[in-house]
């Protein structure tokens, strides 16, 4: 055995010839993210919570595929269809269907071979000969197969399969909305922490047409097509996305249009000449303004006069759930504007921008995961509190906000309040239990 052979033998075996332990410090990165992951798994009840919502996620992702009333895969008149794949196409305007499957009940027809959904129902699905019924009661329905597992309203529409649609649609306003808020609210909290209220000099001329463009963009992009992107929402998810984007596009060529026709005013000494903007105390100002108005009294306000729509909702929680984010990030970007590396990327003559979007953002997104975890919870309960009113959210669409709100009609029917009441007390707990598990992981002085 060679001298080196001895030694890897000695470095990984004991005296006896068993193999050694590895030191915490080897075996364990010493990455940030790493020590955050170790401290998270600490916390037993946030590291719990996150597997729960995990199962419900993933139950979110299925929920055609498991409460429908469409089969899964089936086989008609010697021909293959997959029918809730082909919804989808139908859905997004980029397919249509056969004419044998345009009318009739999807449950009468004679298939030569069919896989079901496990609930064979939608949330809307009608089963009046099952008016109120009790989930531990006797059900008039053909056999087991179609029985309704925990219950129907007073118009046989089926629990168990709003309660599974209703989580798409409560992780679907939770993720949506404060995906909009985190754009939002990380650009502009960053803006203010990083470029303070002398880091950003302008010229005259381009700080007056921006500020003109903006306002228009704004009104050309948004405020003027609101009808037309509702309209188009209606009409498939497809072409309300591309009304959508066509906005976007609009706002971003304005401005670019803006930028170029104020070029020749650089040659007028008056509009060439830099000034600093005060970005941190007009961002600051916008969140005071903000967050003195009760934010639901914002959605109450906007959504009574608007038409219903499942997008609304999440697109006015997210356009007024981002201050707490900008916050967050503000006073973690005017510690890390201090810092040695940032100081080094300016001294290398790097641009603000990117210095800000490449070295300083990514290292001041710790408080935004806290904040979103808790705010993914409010957006659910913002939510179901409308539903149960009645505003925003279409007739048509079940939630769980609306299941309790049917639940008044009838107080004997026991099921129709409490299994959405309970998914909602459960998914909210849940979210601020990461929340506190995240809170507790990001923070150095809780090291162990």
């Amino acid at each position: 055995m060679s001298k080196v052979q001895l030694q890897q033998h000695f470095n990984t075996k004991d005296m006896f010839g068993r193999k050694k332990k590895a030191t915490d410090e080897k075996e364990l990165s010493q990455s940030y993210w790493a020590y955050v992951s170790r401290q998270f798994k600490k916390n037993k009840r946030a590291l719990y919570s996150l597997y729960i919502i995990g199962f419900l996620a993933i139950i979110a992702l299925l929920a055609d595929f498991l409460a429908n009333e469409k089969p899964i895969l089936c086989k008609y008149e010697g021909k293959m269809y997959m029918p809730i794949f082909k919804q989808y196409a139908v859905t997004l305007g980029l397919a249509k269907w056969p004419e044998h499957f345009k009318a009739g009940d999807w449950k009468e027809k004679e298939y030569d071979f069919v896989v079901w959904a496990p609930i064979p129902y939608l949330p809307n699905n009608l089963d009046y000969g099952a008016s109120w019924a009790n989930p531990f009661g006797e059900q008039q329905v053909k056999s087991i197969r179609w029985r309704h597992w925990l219950g129907t309203d007073d118009l046989g529409r089926d629990v168990m399969s709003g309660m599974i649609h209703g989580t798409r649609i409560a992780f679907m306003v939770g993720i949506i909305a404060m995906g909009i808020a985190c754009i939002i609210g990380i650009f502009l909290g960053a803006c203010a922490g990083y470029f303070g209220d002398s880091g950003l000099e302008l010229t005259r001329g381009g700080l007056i047409v921006n500020i003109i463009a903006l306002l228009l963009a704004f009104f050309y992009g948004f405020y003027s097509r609101t009808y037309a992107m509702s309209d188009a929402m209606e009409i498939s998810f497809a072409t309300g996305l591309w009304s959508i984007f066509l906005g976007v596009l609009i706002f971003l060529g304005i401005m670019v249009i803006a930028n170029i026709i104020a070029i020749p005013f650089r040659k007028i000494p008056f509009f060439n000449k830099r000034v600093a903007f005060p970005v941190d105390i007009a961002i600051t100002r916008v969140i005071e303004v903000i967050r003195s108005i009760p934010l639901l009294v914002i959605i109450l306000a906007i959504v009574a006069v608007a038409e219903p729509s499942i997008f609304l909702v999440m697109a006015v929680i997210g356009l007024f759930s981002w201050t707490g984010i900008a916050r967050f990030i503000r006073g973690e970007l005017l510690r890390v504007r201090q810092l040695e590396y940032v100081e080094a990327a300016n001294a290398l003559g790097f641009s603000q921008m990117r210095t800000m979007f490449k070295h300083a953002i990514p290292n001041s997104l710790s408080p935004v995961f806290i904040a979103v975890a808790f705010g993914i919870a409010s957006a659910i309960l913002a939510e179901a509190f409308l539903s149960f009113l009645g505003l925003g959210v279409p007739a048509e669409t079940i939630t769980w906000g609306k299941m309790l709100a049917i639940s008044r009609t009838n107080p004997s029917a026991w099921w129709f309040a409490i299994f959405p009441g309970f998914a909602i007390f459960v998914t909210v707990t849940l979210f601020n239990l990461i929340g506190e598990g995240l809170t507790d992981a990001l923070d150095p002085r809780l090291k162990q």
